[in-house]
């Protein structure tokens, strides 16, 4: 089954067009599908027309938030309620082409596990819109290692087992690709159409990239310091215990050399400064290693993820391993 995932807010123009243009789309494919709108708290006439809809079609499925969350939210709902082996999100404001989904779905049909949207034409405004966000992709790719053009874009094609258990704060929905990535996944992208907004107003602006860099900070953390967080902290409290050094040692050949008194110079500030920073550091890296430690074993959660056994003997893994049963 194929699972249509449109987080939707203030679209009542664009709702009928999406769904007129969508279901001819699903049903050339000849597998079963399901529309999920997730309304985003909207406050124009969308709640009335999606409930419509979802009264003439058994296979539209409708998800209303209290009040708006951010499509962060809105897609994690989709992801969670979704029941196809296939899930492809995708904008509700008509800019992206449905008629790119059989050809994302011949994509995972050749064994990738995530196929994303390149909007290689863009049909947004180039200086508010296409040029932060090819800048915001190329930082992206160089931290994160996962090289595609166009992160911000909805239209993707997941197989359901690579984002099960996948929980997405803040504006992290663009970065499921480097999620799958950690996961083993084999991600791709191919070139998809992509069309000026006709109705309704955007609601992406400039503030949107400061979150996008500061989520993007939280991934690289997430990526390389979450199972030891010690090695992050820890560093900065080596370095800031150097300085230390040096400021003291500087200090002390003032004193001896010059005959410059402490006093003189700010430099037994910069020495405590810098002493006090290293000592922080460290012990924020322990408590650290402790909360991780307490999040796994509390939970029995693993460091590992394994995608299938062959031939395994009935083992429980939190049990002596060289017992066996049966």
């Amino acid at each position: 089954m194929i699972s249509l995932n449109v987080p939707v807010y203030n679209e009542e123009d664009n709702i009928l067009p999406l769904y007129e243009k969508l279901v001819p789309v699903l049903v050339s494919t000849g597998r079963p599908w399901e529309i999920i709108f997730v309304n985003d708290g909207s406050t124009d006439q969308t709640a009335s027309l999606l409930d419509r809809l979802a009264e003439q079609d058994e296979r539209v499925l409708v998800l209303h938030f209290r009040r708006n969350y951010g499509q962060t939210a809105a897609m994690m709902a989709g992801f969670d309620f979704a029941r196809g082996e296939v899930i492809i999100p995708l904008d509700g404001d008509l800019q992206n082409d449905p008629a790119d989904i059989p050809g994302m779905l011949a994509k995972l049909d050749e064994g990738y596990d995530v196929v994303s949207g390149w909007r290689k034409n863009r049909k947004d405004h180039k200086l508010s819109r296409t040029l932060p966000s090819i800048i915001a992709n190329k930082l992206i790719s160089l931290i994160s290692g996962v090289h595609l053009h166009d992160y911000g874009c909805t239209l993707k094609a997941y197989r359901k087992d690579i984002i099960k258990g996948v929980k997405l704060y803040g504006e992290m929905h663009r970065f499921v690709p480097i999620y799958a990535t950690w996961m083993g996944a084999k991600v791709t992208e191919i070139p998809v159409a992509h069309y000026p907004r006709v109705s309704g107003k955007s609601k992406y602006g400039m503030g949107r990239v400061v979150k996008v860099i500061l989520d993007m900070a939280v991934i690289k953390f997430l990526s390389d310091f979450t199972e030891k967080p010690m090695h992050l902290f820890g560093s900065f409290g080596l370095i800031s215990f150097l300085f230390s050094g040096a400021f003291l040692t500087w200090a002390l050949y003032l004193k001896f050399a010059n005959g410059i008194s402490l006093v003189q110079t700010p430099l037994p500030l910069f020495v405590v400064m810098t002493l006090l920073t290293g000592v922080t550091c460290m012990l924020m890296g322990l408590l650290a290693e402790l909360s991780t430690r307490t999040y796994h074993e509390s939970q029995n959660k693993t460091v590992y993820s394994i995608k299938e056994i062959r031939n395994t003997p009935m083992v429980d893994p939190f049990e002596n391993p060289c017992k066996f049963k049966g």
